[in-house]
């Protein structure tokens, strides 16, 4: 057997594994095991939060789920709103905080930037099993809809909640919001890459698409119950305040934001219709008058 051949083999292999992406990755700067792990660590967050998206919509909805909002053992109502209380005002505090950017430039000399989403979804998806798992039923029917007419139709509107809420992430970025995207491309070496202000499709219509489905799956139901009422209410309030928290920072971000403010109504979409009518009416004013 040739002596030189084992050589040979392995200058080829060193040559094809120079060719890699990953391996290129890794040269210029990076553990190239740190990167995988980040990425998994990633995949693995946004699958819980897939698993929790999933279970939400039984949850509110009272359907295929073990605990629902209005299913489960009963406890006293003082208890049960106590504890109600104290769930919904953890995920508020949790998804407000750790949103914030004075909390993402502390946050992140503990937690390695490509994995800083990943790990604000991981927590969110926590704080809304515990939410899911200690939630408290509070029998008391505040109304109900007995038509079928009317049921069908709020569990249409359910429904319909739900595909805008997808809707809403994909039109802007699905895998930048959870956190999949940033991990990926610190994977290939790519650095991060800020994705730019957009407003495609629904963004058109109303600033907050995503806010706008998650009120319809909040409301849309054809019995509330005091518990879905307590929910209703507190995620509600919640929505409006994070707004101004969340617009105030995105006027910082991107100069282009007061005027799309200005122009585009928050959440619903019929002052969209008026404001283009006004514009329509001062624009022939305009031709008239010249």
């Amino acid at each position: 057997m040739n002596a030189g051949l084992p050589s040979i083999y392995f200058r080829l292999y060193l040559k094809l594994w120079n060719r890699w992406p990953l391996q290129r990755v890794d040269r210029e700067g990076g553990n190239m095991f740190g990167r995988i792990t980040a990425f998994l660590y990633g995949v693995i967050c946004y699958l819980v939060f897939l698993a929790t998206f999933v279970y939400a919509i039984g949850f509110i909805g009272n359907f295929l789920v073990p605990r629902s909002i209005d299913s489960g053992p009963e406890s006293s109502l003082p208890r049960a709103l106590a504890i109600n209380a104290g769930l919904l005002g953890l995920f508020a505090l949790q998804h407000s905080i750790m949103a914030r950017a004075w909390f993402k430039a502390a946050w992140t000399k503990i937690v390695p930037k490509p994995v800083e989403r990943s790990t604000y979804v991981l927590f969110s998806s926590v704080a809304l099993l515990l939410l899911f798992w200690k939630w408290q039923p509070m029998g008391v029917v505040i109304w109900g809809v007995d038509s079928t007419t009317g049921q069908l139709a709020l569990q249409s509107l359910y429904a319909a909640g739900w595909m805008v809420v997808l809707a809403a992430t994909f039109l802007i970025n699905h895998f930048d919001l959870f956190g999949l995207r940033q991990v990926w491309l610190n994977l290939v070496g790519r650095g991060d890459e800020p994705v730019g202000f957009q407003t495609p499709g629904l963004y058109r219509l109303v600033r907050h698409p995503l806010y706008l489905g998650w009120l319809m799956v909040f409301w849309s139901t054809p019995t509330m119950t005091l518990a879905h009422l307590v929910f209703a209410l507190a995620t509600t309030a919640y929505i409006f305040i994070a707004i101004q928290f969340e617009e105030r920072d995105l006027i910082r971000l991107h100069k282009e934001y007061a005027e799309y403010r200005q122009r585009v109504p928050m959440i619903l979409p019929i002052a969209s219709a008026r404001r283009g009518s006004l514009t329509e009416v001062r624009a022939a004013r305009v031709r008239q008058a010249s």
